[in-house]
């Protein structure tokens, strides 16, 4: 007498329902194995930058020496995208004005322009 656990209708079954579990397992996302998202938008980021550069008329070496911290590859990704954009919609650069915050004037400064409170009753006795 053949043994159940053999047989082929069994075996196929079995074959079956692995396929069908690994197909529906397939859509799935499974947490962890996909990219970081704070490496996405790192990355975004440093598209943008190089877009901005681009678009600001500053050249890649200034870009990436005000943003260090950025990926180099992404700046260059994002100046380049930028380039073909502004070149095939004819947009014109608009230069940028790199200017310093005002620095806060000292107190000694700041009383200069007061007139000098009175000290004194102004007799002297």
């Amino acid at each position: 007498m053949p043994s159940l656990c053999h047989s082929p209708a069994l075996t196929l079954a079995r074959t079956a329902l692995v396929a069908v579990t690994l197909l529906t397992l397939v859509g799935c996302d499974i947490p962890g194995l996909g990219p970081d998202p704070r490496a996405l938008a790192r990355d975004a980021e440093a598209r943008a930058i190089g877009g901005a550069c681009r678009f600001a008329m500053r050249g890649l070496e200034d870009c990436y020496t005000l943003n260090p911290k950025s990926a180099k590859a992404q700046i260059f990704a994002g100046w380049k995208e930028m380039d073909q954009y502004m070149r095939e919609n004819k947009v014109e650069p608009v230069p940028s004005v790199l200017t310093k915050a005002p620095k806060a004037a000292p107190e000694a400064e700041s009383n200069e322009g007061e007139t000098p409170a009175r000290t004194g009753s102004g007799s002297r006795g």
